[in-house]
């Protein structure tokens, strides 16, 4: 296996096996610009104390949401303004979804990493834009394909030159309105790119509720714990300090004040192996 496959980097944070266990952490979507820098900013201190390196994750455009009248965020171009102000004042890394070819190179300009979305991981204009543009590329497991297959959208990545790639495990589809996750399917994944874990999509019960996504929260600990014994190199979780009225995933998102807690319970998991 090339060190490529072993490695990569979000601005200052390295993902790779040895390193320390990244954490990839925000809210879904992007609701205001102070909202933003304030859950930046209180993550990122608990991240410190912990001594976890930390990248910002926020979306500026939820494309795929359930209904046409659901919170999308606030565009491309407002909410890579807002991204770009946490870089400068909190000094993070910042990560956020791409949905078209597009919007690569423009993001390319303030993000750290491109996320692919999971609908989206077979999109070969979309992946090649995506690693053009000369930052991290993330891309997410579609809910509807083995681990194995995720070879070939991380080959088209690194085909444009670009050996800076991070895949995303986050279920799969287990009947209708239901997704399960597959712990082996982590050592799979790690045979192509380092590994991201991402909690609490994983426990989503896709369209459950009606025309918003519902799920499951009680369970991403148990989740949680389970991918970090697996040996995965990054974390992702969705965070919000009032999930009830989040605009997004309010089902799923994490508690900002029972973050720590969670992130704790993993380092101790992390030391023992």
């Amino acid at each position: 296996m090339s060190w490529a496959c072993e490695s990569a980097r979000i601005g200052s944070v390295r993902v790779a096996r040895g390193a320390p266990l990244a954490l990839i952490a925000g809210p879904c979507v992007i609701e205001s610009a102070e909202h933003t820098l304030k859950l930046a900013e209180r993550i990122a201190a608990i991240a410190s104390k912990l001594g976890l390196p930390y990248v910002f994750k926020a979306s500026y455009d939820k494309a795929n949401r359930s209904s046409i009248d659901s919170f999308r965020g606030p565009g491309l171009e407002e909410g890579l303004r807002i991204l770009a102000q946490v870089r400068e004042k909190v000094g993070l890394p910042v990560l956020s979804d791409i949905h078209e070819p597009a919007q690569a190179a423009p993001a390319g300009e303030v993000l750290d990493c491109l996320q692919v979305p999971a609908f989206l991981c077979r999109q070969t204009d979309l992946l090649l834009a995506c690693g053009r543009a000369g930052k991290c590329v993330n891309i997410k497991k579609g809910q509807f394909l083995s681990a194995e297959k995720m070879r070939l959208a991380v080959e088209k990545v690194r085909g444009t030159g670009n050996a800076n790639v991070l895949v995303t495990e986050r279920g799969t589809f287990f009947g209708y309105e239901r997704l399960v996750n597959d712990v082996t399917g982590l050592a799979v994944l790690r045979r192509f790119a380092p590994v991201v874990f991402d909690a609490t999509h994983s426990v989503q019960y896709p369209g459950a509720s009606g025309d918003v996504t519902g799920g499951a929260r009680q369970f991403i600990p148990l989740l949680t714990r389970a991918a970090v014994a697996a040996g995965i190199d990054a974390l992702f979780l969705e965070v919000h300090d009032d999930p009830a009225h989040a605009k997004s995933d309010a089902a799923t998102v994490w508690p900002l004040d029972e973050l720590e807690p969670l992130l704790s319970a993993c380092l101790r998991i992390r030391m023992a192996l």
